[in-house]
Parts: C-alpha cells; structure tokens; sequence
C-alpha cells in the first residue's frame, strides 16, 4: 500500500513538473515572421475572415500562429509583443499545418508594407 501511494505521489510530482516546464517553455519563443495581406490573391473568397471568423480589419495588430504554436499554449486572443514591433498583437489566425514555429502579421491591404517586411526571425513574448 505504501509503495503505491509513494508511486502515485512521484507520478503527480513529476506530471506537475513537466507541465510546469512545458508552460513556461514559450513565455518566449523565437518564431519565423513573415507578413499576410487581406486579399483574395493570398487567401481565399472571404479574405477579412480569420480562421476563427474573426473579422480581420485593416489597422488591427493581429497575427496568424503555426498549429505547433497552438498546441504550445498560445490560443485565439492570446496577446503577444514582437521583438521589432511596436505594441501588442492579439492572435486572431491560424495557419495550415505545413508551418511550424511561425507567425503571420496582419498588414491589412498594404501588400507592399508586407512584402518589404519579407521573412525574418523574431522574438515573441506571450502577455
């Protein structure tokens, strides 16, 4: 009896230590960032909806996150701050499955904005 409670004790210590690990592990993260537009060329038929139907207006500072990203903690209305950037964006987005460690910032219409923003390694950190 008293090796099964030592067992089921070492258990939850150990589950609460990985977990504990695991959440702090992407308080920042460092992340591919590229930049997306609301136009059809880029998206589809609705290019203002988001993945979550969250309207996507130009002016909002939201991004579009990798799945691993989600599995990770980070979840639709997470705040973050991106190391570059000025301000908080809020996650809004979710990309295809093909990305992983990866970001998509909102630059609403301005295609050029995001084509001059091109590809770069950032830093996120999750408010």
């Amino acid at each position: 009896m008293t090796t099964k409670i030592i067992g089921y004790l070492l258990l939850v210590l150990s589950l609460t230590f990985s977990v504990h690990s695991y959440a702090s592990s992407f308080k920042k993260l460092n992340v591919t960032a590229t930049a997306y537009n609301s136009v059809s060329t880029q998206t589809d038929s609705s290019p203002s909806i988001a993945a979550w139907g969250d309207r996507l207006k130009p002016g909002m500072k939201a991004i579009a996150v990798s799945r691993d990203l989600l599995k990770m903690g980070l979840k639709r209305g997470s705040k973050v701050k991106i190391s570059g950037l000025p301000g908080e964006y809020v996650v809004l987005d979710k990309m295809h499955h093909r990305w992983s460690r990866k970001i998509d910032i909102y630059m609403g219409k301005n295609v050029r904005a995001a084509k001059n923003w091109g590809k770069r390694r950032v830093t996120i950190t999750v408010l």
